[in-house]
């Protein structure tokens, strides 16, 4: 035995940590919620897993690649750098729960992997976290 729950692959990891994040932004059974960066450390690497697995976990790409192609086609220029750092500036001051953080962090991180510059770097480098805990 290599590891104490064995090989999980990207799939196994999606649902483990869509779990996480379902059942841990709930509250109210014997462990607390899960913190605020907990939530969007968690939500990032659930991002990198949806990506890895296709299908059926591809409805979550194809459905923020739906919303980005909505949004720059109501305002052309519109680069998906700008629109990462609106989403990044939206979780960090609007109030939200802990699952619309969940969620968001996920967006965030199909936006920033496609914008290039330092936030391609640390999402490639999520998404080799997200391998290496799926193996």
């Amino acid at each position: 035995m290599n590891s104490f729950i064995g090989s999980l692959g990207t799939v196994g990891l999606a649902v483990a940590l869509t779990a996480l994040l379902i059942l841990g932004t709930k509250g109210g059974g014997q462990v607390k919620s899960l913190p605020w960066g907990a939530c969007l450390v968690i939500s990032m690497i659930a991002g990198s897993c949806y990506g890895a697995a296709g299908p059926p976990f591809s409805f979550v790409r194809d459905g923020v690649g739906y919303m980005v192609a909505l949004s720059q086609s109501a305002m052309p220029g519109l680069t998906m750098p700008a629109i990462a750092l609106t989403i990044l500036f939206v979780i960090l001051w609007w109030k939200l729960t802990l699952r619309g953080i969940s969620i968001l962090g996920i967006v965030f991180w199909f936006i920033a992997s496609g914008a290039g510059g330092g936030w391609t770097v640390a999402a490639a480098r999520i998404h080799a976290i997200a391998e290496s805990l799926a193996a």
